[in-house]
């Protein structure tokens, strides 16, 4: 691509999203820069602190348990107390858990403060796709969840190399500056975000005030989509579950892993923008249908692979499904939310991920103990067309997005109008 041509890509990419936007994207990128301690807590536990796997896994569990619990909280505060409070609190409890984790040294008292770490950190994600929802227009918003997914990334890649050279020196120092640049993100909230949930208006039955947990649960078409993200998050977890520990029975190093699945990060820093491109205005339905079945395949074709390149080539496949699933998926959940309960279906949807996080290492384990890498590799496939079809029926009759009023400020009007009928 020639550079003009790259430049005006960038540059339409970039451009027409709001102040506010970019500031919460900075927090994003800030916050996964900093992202090292989830990089190096096995070997720090094993190698550093003399525990054992299974002591690590357990730890690895509570944090994920944490995670489960406040994905759900944090949608509520993010409703009730409203989105800039909810991420000053979880960032702040993030940083504060952080820093202390790093001077337990008690086995009780590492699980449990772990268990706090993991609950603090995943509350902040339905707050902030809930704010990204409320200040970015409906035409913007695959794009805006798309540039957020690509600052995601791209700090992690960068974190997980630094945290290496990090470990070498001192692993307490890794906690310290997670929890210094987790609090520089609390600051940059207090300071430059205003608050974007929308006002309450007389009519609640309309505008959504009354959403609960319950009417989350009771709304059938969404809770099937939490249950199909379920499904595709289970066949992407693979990539660090499944795949290392079907790599290694096959008799290829650590390097060999890391060589491989090193391409899942470099194709989402270099394609997620110019893929959004292709797809920002695209049915929807057919970018899950065709992202679902690229997950399952992509997994699936890794049965037949003998070496690190051909590995690789199938790392690309899912990526590509990654990539396109990411953005469109969140979308959709917006799409499909009362504007005033944006929050709770975040966070409801935010869980599916966290238990998926839960249930595919025993999963995995199982299935490879049980019959053999191949027998995996094969279910992801399935899983990944049960997926895909799923989507295609669901998504049979879904209502159009509707516009919603614009400010002169070209934010969208808070009016509590909620973007597509109830189902």
């Amino acid at each position: 691509m020639p550079v003009t041509a790259m430049r005006r890509a960038v540059r339409e990419t970039v451009s027409g999203l709001p102040r506010e936007f970019w500031w919460l994207w900075t927090s994003t990128l800030v916050n996964r820069l900093g992202a090292f301690v989830a990089t190096f807590m096995a070997l720090y536990l094993t190698l550093d602190r003399g525990y054992s796997a299974s002591y690590a896994g357990l730890v690895a569990s509570l944090h994920g348990l944490g995670g489960v619990i406040s994905s759900l909280a944090g949608g509520v505060m993010a409703d009730r107390l409203g989105r800039r409070p909810t991420l000053l609190v979880a960032q702040a409890s993030t940083a504060i858990s952080v820093a202390l984790l790093g001077f337990m040294r008690d086995p009780v008292a590492i699980a449990a403060v772990a268990f706090l770490v993991g609950a603090a950190s995943n509350a902040s994600r339905p707050a902030v796709q809930a704010m990204m929802a409320d200040i970015v227009r409906p035409e913007d918003r695959v794009r805006a969840f798309s540039l957020n997914y690509w600052a995601i990334n791209l700090g992690f890649a960068i974190s997980s190399m630094a945290a290496g050279f990090i470990a070498e020196v001192s692993y307490l120092a890794g906690f310290l500056i997670e929890a210094g640049m987790t609090m520089a993100c609390a600051i940059v909230v207090f300071v430059k975000l205003p608050e974007s949930r929308p006002a309450p208006v007389a009519d609640k039955q309309r505008s959504g005030d009354g959403v609960g947990l319950g009417t989350v649960l009771r709304d059938g078409r969404f809770m099937s989509v939490v249950g199909l993200s379920f499904l595709v998050a289970l066949i992407f977890q693979q990539g660090s579950i499944g795949l290392p520990v079907a790599m290694g029975a096959a008799g290829f190093t650590p390097a060999d892993y890391g060589l491989a699945v090193a391409v899942n990060g470099v194709l989402i820093v270099a394609l997620q923008i110019p893929v959004t491109r292709f797809i920002e205005h695209r049915d929807p339905r057919r970018l899950l249908v065709v992202s679902s079945l690229l997950a399952g395949y992509g997994f699936g074709l890794t049965a037949f692979a003998g070496s690190v390149g051909v590995f690789a080539l199938t790392v690309c496949v899912w990526t590509l499904a990654e990539i396109v699933n990411a953005p469109t998926q969140t979308g959709l959940v917006v799409r499909l939310s009362p504007t005033h309960g944006r929050g709770r279906y975040q966070g409801m949807y935010s869980m599916s991920w966290s238990v998926a996080a839960l249930v595919a290492p025993l999963m995995s384990g199982f299935v490879i103990d049980r019959w053999g890498a191949e027998w995996l590799w094969g279910l992801c496939a399935v899983v990944g067309s049960v997926a895909g079809a799923g989507y295609w029926v669901l998504m049979r009759g879904l209502p159009r997005e509707q516009e919603e009023p614009v400010s002169a400020d070209g934010r969208p009007a808070t009016t509590g109008k909620s973007e597509v009928s109830a189902v």
